[in-house]
């Protein structure tokens, strides 16, 4: 068992004849990933890296072909119409890894996602992949995972890739890793990731990566000391960046005192979790809570 993404995910690119869409489109189904569809709109009835329909719309796509997990590379000021065609069209679970998408349309994404089904993840993520199923729907390097039993969630995408080289490398493998994205609005959380893998039963264990801004880690924090079963280890980056000064992801701005990195790590400690000292420690801080 795995979260999100298994062998039965039926993969449809929205902007798929892209430059950035046509690559990581080919990247996942290199991977393993049963990638059935396309969609551009003009662009419907041509067909994509041997075999693969391109269609008009996202309804068509899923009628077509029982797409039921959309991957979006469509530019930032229609990023958010392609997530809510998504929705519309019954799929379960959206990517967005289009970056730069405004706040704004963000938040209209979110509100619209309260009384539905579908899960998205982003935006400005790079995605999901879950190696023992061999299903990627995303961006991150397929090659450097490994089946195991470690759930890996981050903030962060070159963060995520550092973690699970680290517990690659040590024989650690990992059951599913989920890129939440670092927008300060984005359609799935920590809590939301972290209730997943506690309710798999081939999830042992967890890495969270954090970063300064916002409150999503105390929010994590509260959940890991109230209902959270498993070990688990926490990483939270940006402990020197000054206040009122963006560091990298749009999120990733320190607002007020909650949003601290030291604030996160006490946070974190206080419900238990094993802190990690630094990026390079990632892997090995994982052995020993491995261990016990």
């Amino acid at each position: 068992m795995s979260i999100l993404v298994d062998e039965r995910t039926r993969l449809l690119v929205q902007g798929i004849t892209g430059r950035e869409g046509s690559y990581h489109a080919k990247r996942c189904r290199e991977y393993g990933t049963n990638l059935v569809a396309g969609v551009t709109p003009g662009r419907g009835g041509q067909e994509f890296d041997q075999n693969v329909p391109v269609y008009d719309t996202v309804d068509q796509a899923v009628a077509e072909t029982g797409a039921n997990a959309s991957l979006i590379f469509v530019p930032p000021a229609f990023a958010a119409d392609a997530i809510l065609e998504s929705i519309d069209a019954g799929i379960h679970l959206v990517a967005a890894i289009t970056e730069g998408i405004p706040v704004n349309d963000s938040v209209k994404v979110v509100r619209y996602l309260r009384d539905k089904e579908t899960v998205v993840i982003g935006p400005n993520c790079p995605g999901v992949i879950t190696p023992g199923a061999n299903c990627k729907m995303g961006i991150m390097p397929g090659h450097i995972h490994s089946p195991g039993r470690i759930g890996v969630v981050s903030r962060s995408g070159t963060l995520t890739y550092e973690a699970v080289g680290q517990l690659t490398e040590l024989g650690i493998g990992q059951s599913t890793c989920v890129g939440i994205g670092g927008d300060p609005v984005s359609g799935t959380s920590f809590v939301d990731v972290l209730r997943m893998f506690n309710d798999d039963p081939e999830t042992d264990a967890v890495v969270m990566i954090g970063e300064i801004g916002g409150t999503r880690e105390q929010e994590a924090a509260e959940y890991i000391s109230s209902d959270f079963t498993k070990p688990i280890a926490s990483l939270i980056v940006g402990r020197s960046a000054p206040p009122g000064r963006r560091m990298g992801h749009a999120g990733a701005i320190i607002t007020g005192k909650a949003a601290t990195a030291h604030e996160k790590i006490r946070a974190l400690e206080a419900a238990g979790a094993v802190i990690i000292p630094s990026p390079a420690d990632i892997g090995v801080t994982m052995k020993k809570v491995v261990a016990g």
